[in-house]
């Protein structure tokens, strides 16, 4: 499928009306092409979630994601400029790298803004595929957060604006400054989380750095684009089904 028809696609309707057998096509013509797919990094808007390549198939309903369309990685890397119909925008789902799935694009629209949506859909997601992780950075307003959960609670968080937070107990990987071997508890002060990395560094130790995404990453299955509401329009895919 060229650009155009995913264009084409998005603008008539999505496939909420397709066949079984329709979608089965659609999926092996995805795999199809995902097998010479070459990995590249995959920009995300500086925000995204993860969660486990082998229980992925939970964050469809904890997301509220629609009408879901197989894609290779190229095809939805660039989700976020994709046209789509007024009501509904598409969220890429990554295949499975490194064992993660990523989930990236239009999230604004699909989770929300407010800080209480970022927190609520990584605890629904952590309870739907037993683990779940998030990472926002705005170098420009100088916001860092990544967050872990599992199975629908926040085990470990941290959030720096203009005052870091923390949240649980320290990850393994975590190098602290309370830790360094230079620091002295008796002369040094410093807060018991302090050097805590930052989202870049968490999503390499924790599970993939989207930017980082290339000939080494180990790529399985298709990716997927879906839609934050359903029934936003359909039309006849025959012809899509057979390029």
């Amino acid at each position: 499928m060229i650009e155009n028809r995913l264009d084409a696609l998005l603008e008539a309707g999505f496939t909420d009306r397709l066949s079984e057998h329709d979608r089965m096509l659609l999926a092996r013509r995805a795999l199809l092409k995902s097998c010479y797919e070459k990995p590249s990094p995959v920009l995300s808007d500086s925000w995204w979630y993860a969660v486990p390549g082998e229980r992925y198939e939970g964050l469809f309903t904890a997301l509220d994601l629609h009408d879901r369309f197989p894609v290779t990685l190229s095809e939805g890397a660039d989700v976020a400029q994709l046209p789509y119909r007024p009501g509904a925008v598409p969220v890429f789902v990554t295949p499975e790298l490194d064992g993660w799935r990523l989930i990236t694009g239009n999230l604004e629209d699909a989770v929300g803004i407010d800080w209480d949506d970022w927190m609520s859909a990584v605890e629904r997601l952590s309870a739907q595929c037993g683990e779940a992780q998030m990472f926002f950075e705005d170098t420009a307003g100088g916001s860092n957060i990544w967050v872990v959960a599992e199975q629908g609670r926040i085990r470990r968080r941290y959030a720096r604006e203009d005052v870091p937070e923390w949240v649980g107990e320290p990850l393994p990987w975590e190098d602290l400054l309370v830790d360094d071997v230079h620091f002295d508890a008796e002369c040094d002060e410093a807060e018991p989380n302090a050097g805590t990395a930052d989202a870049t560094t968490a999503c390499r130790q924790l599970s993939v750095d989207p930017t980082r995404i290339g000939a080494d990453t180990q790529i399985r299955g298709h990716g997927w684009l879906a839609l934050s509401a359903p029934g936003v329009g359909h039309e006849d895919l025959s012809g899509l089904a057979r390029s």
